[in-house]
């Protein structure tokens, strides 16, 4: 019955655990460390009360099934398809959950964003990906937070976001590599269509039991002026700062905050991201587990293709999912290729659907 690869009773048996912690002298003398413990018994009971709860429900379609034999019901057919059908959608929903075991699935993200080839109209790509990532995190109640953007005409340069959630690094993570939009450019005047690219990194958000040592030495810090329009404090004092990790040519910036100190503390766990991310690709030599292909972003490299014109579809490359409703995936609408990609890296089985003809249109 249970999808993924948990085991239940050892998920049984971590709750317990933490639970007996709760009832411990003095539990909530250490705040932060009892809020981790009672978030960390939410997340486990997230993960088995689910799979009850169908369980549950399994039975109770099978004592509808048996009652409807019994008593020649034919009218319980109708409601054993529906509740069938919902069931079935759940356990898929949770199957796509338990393969998020990695030890950072569960955490918040940083998520950039930045523009590649195609100039002015990559700049505007990479806001509308900007925006497609907010929205997703909108319908999903995640907290969304802008930490640094470079502004240009026509768009962003570049963006860096945080989103907070349950599991939203787990999530995310697919979406590191180039994203490749086709159109007709809005900035030409002889409605040409244009290719543009714009690339995404995908950064778990690490707590205090995941131990990133920085050497300070190795660190070159840059405070400056935070950029952007409006208020009268943001151009005058350098409260924006920037780390230069020395030793891997590793560059984070925070800007979203008027308290340089904030910024600091903030820019410092990106950076512990980063070399978390970076240092565990060397050892493991697997360029994909974290943060995706580091590829050039430009034709060739994409993950995936969003095509405006002559047609309308969305296509991911490496699980040839696809679909045609464009504006709902720019609005946000993106969790069947997150669930496709966790299908296809996790259990080697592709989920495809719609068309997979060639897409590669060129300028």
């Amino acid at each position: 019955m249970y999808g993924g690869v948990f085991d239940p009773d050892d998920i049984r048996k971590k709750i317990a655990e933490k639970e007996a912690l709760t009832t411990a002298p003095g539990f909530w003398d250490d705040n932060d460390k009892a809020t981790k413990v009672m978030n960390d018994i939410k997340l486990l009971k997230g993960r088995i009360e689910p799979w009850e709860d169908l369980i549950a429900q399994v039975n109770d379609m099978e004592s509808l099934y048996e009652l409807g034999i019994e008593e020649n019901d034919q009218s319980v057919e109708k409601e054993l398809k529906e509740l069938y059908e919902k069931a079935n959608a759940e356990y898929e929903h949770q199957s796509i959950l338990n393969l998020l075991s990695d030890e950072v699935d569960k955490n918040d993200c940083f998520l950039s964003v930045h523009a590649g080839a195609g100039g002015t109209e990559a700049c505007d790509w990479t806001f509308m990906l900007s925006r497609m990532y907010q929205r997703w995190a909108e319908r999903h109640g995640y907290k969304m937070e802008v930490l640094s953007q470079e502004e240009v005409e026509g768009g962003l340069k570049s963006i860096n976001m945080r989103i907070s959630g349950d599991y939203v690094y787990g999530y995310t993570k697919g979406e590191a590599g180039v994203h490749r939009l086709v159109r007709i450019s809005p900035f030409d005047a002889n409605a040409r269509r244009h290719t543009s690219f714009a690339s995404v990194y995908v950064f778990p958000v690490l707590d205090d039991s995941i131990e990133v040592n920085i050497d300070p030495k190795d660190l070159r810090v840059d405070t400056f002026r935070a950029g952007g329009k409006g208020g009268q404090h943001v151009n005058k004092t350098e409260s924006a700062v920037r780390f230069t990790h020395i030793p891997t040519g590793i560059v984070v910036q925070c800007e979203s905050e008027r308290s340089q100190l904030m910024n600091r503390a903030t820019a410092m766990s990106i950076l512990r991201s980063r070399l978390y991310e970076y240092y565990k690709e060397q050892k493991e030599k697997e360029n994909e587990k974290f943060a995706g292909e580091k590829k050039d972003i430009s034709f060739g490299s994409q993950i995936r293709s969003y095509v405006f014109q002559p047609y309308t579809m969305v296509k991911d490359h490496r699980t040839k999912y696809s679909v045609g409703n464009i504006q709902g995936v720019m609005d946000g609408d993106i969790d069947g290729f997150l669930d496709s990609w966790l299908s296809v890296k996790w259990k080697g089985v592709p989920v495809a659907d719609g068309d997979d003809s060639d897409d590669d249109l060129g300028d």
